[in-house]
């Protein structure tokens, strides 16, 4: 016998990288983590009050595999509040994680062997599960000149090889938005060529100063992915969801049935709760700015080059093609050395990631303030 062939992707080196550093703090040395992109607070308390008085009741079973009402229409209510769409709580769709939805959006938009267009530096997961699926992913090198994000001229030459076209704003690994005009080209121009769009929007409500728009604006034949996990502060519970165009919902909704039955319930109260707590959230937001601020001029100082401008999400895209070493040897000697750990930009473009470390400041300020002069020591 013999593993599947689907089940041969890349590892996921975020969590290889964090691996590596708890081994290392469990031998007793100080780790200084800028690696995972998750929120260093925990959830607000309102959430926890919340979940202590609904495990006090009787504690609910299954729910509909599309979410609680509840939830469904208060997602739906938050895309008038902050975008100023009507969104039918029937295309709102409760999933595990955008992980879930992301996958599920695959499987019942796209046929085996479909050519998926990615821009290049992604979310390492979503050309693996296109590839465990059966999926082309088709990469578009976007360069340092645009922060890494597709633009329509890029895509245009290659609108006949392509079944759907996948984008992220702001993006992992470097944070960049795509500006409106630029998002609604994009979408109007999918539409137009029969390209389906999913359009992750997991870090929406994280930005400094610019206002992430969705893609639901200028076309209702997108997917869209969310998280609770980024702004909303949850990613413990595991739970996401997707706006989906009508033609897919039923599609959409028998394969949740079929893989998740239902959605967490303690989960889906969480989520509905914390959306009573935005100005908290927002409050956190403005905390990462001032980490962004810090470990920004704390690479500069210590010799990077060219670091990303992020509009959004807490990540900063580093080059260091001119520290003489891969960026899997740098970050295995950053975090040996200096005791920070970081990811090597291989997990997020297998083509030119070696010469580029992404790291993460949704930690404490702290934190990042003990890396950068940890950082700045090591390569004097």
């Amino acid at each position: 016998m013999k593993a599947a062939m689907r089940g041969m992707v890349r590892p996921f080196e975020v969590m290889e990288a964090y691996r590596e550093a708890e081994s290392l703090a469990r031998g007793g040395r100080d780790i200084l983590h800028l690696s995972l992109g998750q929120p260093g607070c925990g959830m607000p308390e309102a959430v926890r009050k919340e979940l202590q008085t609904v495990v006090s009741g009787s504690v609910p079973g299954y729910t509909d595999a599309r979410g609680i009402p509840a939830l469904r229409e208060r997602i739906a209510a938050y895309y008038e509040q902050m975008y100023g769409l009507k969104i039918p709580m029937e295309r709102v769709f409760v999933t595990v994680g955008s992980s879930s939805a992301y996958s599920l959006a695959l499987m019942a938009a796209f046929d085996t062997g479909s050519r998926i267009g990615i821009a290049r530096p992604c979310y390492p997961a979503y050309p693996n599960m296109m590839r465990a699926l059966g999926l082309l992913p088709f990469f578009i090198d976007a360069g340092e000149d645009t922060q890494f994000q597709p633009e329509w001229e890029m895509i245009a030459p290659h609108v006949d090889e392509m079944g759907g076209m996948v984008i992220a704003s702001p993006s992992n690994p470097t944070g960049a938005l795509i500006g409106r005009a630029a998002l609604e080209t994009l979408a109007t121009k999918c539409e137009k060529h029969k390209i389906r769009l999913i359009s992750d929007e997991i870090y929406h409500g994280v930005t400094y100063g610019r206002k992430a728009h969705s893609a639901l604006e200028f076309s209702q034949e997108a997917i869209v992915v969310n998280s609770f996990s980024k702004y909303f502060l949850l990613p413990g519970m595991r739970i996401g969801w997707a706006v989906v165009p009508e033609m897919l919902c039923r599609s959409f909704e028998s394969l949740l049935q079929n893989f998740f039955i239902s959605p967490p319930v303690l989960s889906q109260y969480a989520a509905l709760k914390v959306f009573d707590c935005q100005q908290e959230l927002d409050t956190v937001v403005h905390s990462y700015e001032a980490g962004r601020e810090l470990l920004a001029q704390g690479l500069q100082e210590a010799g990077f080059r060219w670091v990303s401008r992020p509009d959004g999400a807490f990540y900063l895209y580093a080059n260091t093609s001119h520290f003489g070493m891969d960026s899997k040897e740098f970050c295995r000697r950053m975090l040996h050395e200096a005791g920070v750990c970081a990811v090597p930009g291989i997990d997020f473009d297998e083509e030119r990631g070696q010469d580029y470390v992404r790291f993460s400041y949704s930690g404490a300020y702290a934190v990042i303030e003990k890396a950068v002069e940890k950082l700045c020591a090591w390569r004097k």
